[in-house]
């Protein structure tokens, strides 16, 4: 029902920037929190920046100030700008969306950033 799908990622240098795009299908985009998590491997997934409904944004330590999260409510996406990429952000990103109202979070399958030195 709930579809996001991710797109953007791919090789970059370190120092590049990079767009990674999401886009939110089956839910009422406006009214949910969305963000994006990330996971190296061998690692954990963690947070790399949300932004609420009401347009509160956080991010994750290690990528503030390198990064910034924005939505369009008009085409029920939401994108993540990575400036100043390091090789510890190679990583799988996904996307997700909580909806409060049923306590659900989505997870789209992700997308592959790589960063070289």
């Amino acid at each position: 029902q709930v579809q996001l799908v991710e797109s953007g990622g791919g090789l970059v240098q370190a120092g590049d920037s990079l767009r990674l795009s999401c886009v939110v299908s089956g839910s009422k985009f406006d009214i949910s929190t969305v963000g994006w998590y990330r996971q190296a491997p061998g690692g954990q997934r963690e947070l790399v920046a949300t932004q609420t409904a009401g347009d509160i944004r956080s991010y994750g330590a290690a990528v503030k100030g390198r990064v910034s999260i924005s939505r369009d409510n008009d085409r029920n996406t939401v994108a993540l700008q990575i400036n100043e990429a390091k090789p510890e952000d190679t990583a799988v990103y996904y996307c997700h969306l909580y909806q409060r109202w049923s306590d659900e979070t989505f997870w789209g399958r992700g997308t592959q950033v790589t960063v070289s030195s």
